[in-house]
């Protein structure tokens, strides 16, 4: 079973949600990010999934990614100080995330989701 963030409402992930039911994926109740964030070992999961491209975890088009101004200072920042702002802010994640004990992806990306998830 896989665990998934997001929220209700979101468009995005009733979208991801449903692919990944009709491909015979099962999914644990969606998990309000923004009440209950990753933990840093989730977060982990999926920036190695990325292979360490921390940009493509976080919503860039969220209005806490912009008030944060990360995208001119994401450069300077490290991995665990990025991740402790996301677990401080879960808007500041891709929604949905999804993971299972190995591996997670962060995002609706078709291509992304296909290359972790083998779908």
């Amino acid at each position: 079973m896989l665990k998934i963030y997001g929220l209700k409402q979101c468009s995005t992930c009733q979208k991801v949600i449903k692919l990944m039911q009709s491909e015979g994926f099962e999914l644990s109740p969606m998990i309000d990010i923004r009440q209950e964030p990753p933990t840093i070992e989730e977060l982990e999961r999926v920036y190695q999934s990325y292979e360490g491209h921390i940009r493509k975890m976080l919503n860039t088009s969220g209005q806490a990614y912009r008030d944060l101004n990360l995208k001119n200072r994401l450069e300077d920042l490290s991995k665990d100080e990025v991740f402790t702002l996301m677990l401080e802010d879960g808007m500041l994640i891709k929604r949905p995330l999804i993971l299972d004990n190995e591996k997670g992806s962060a995002g609706s990306n078709i291509k992304q989701l296909k290359q972790i998830w083998s779908i």
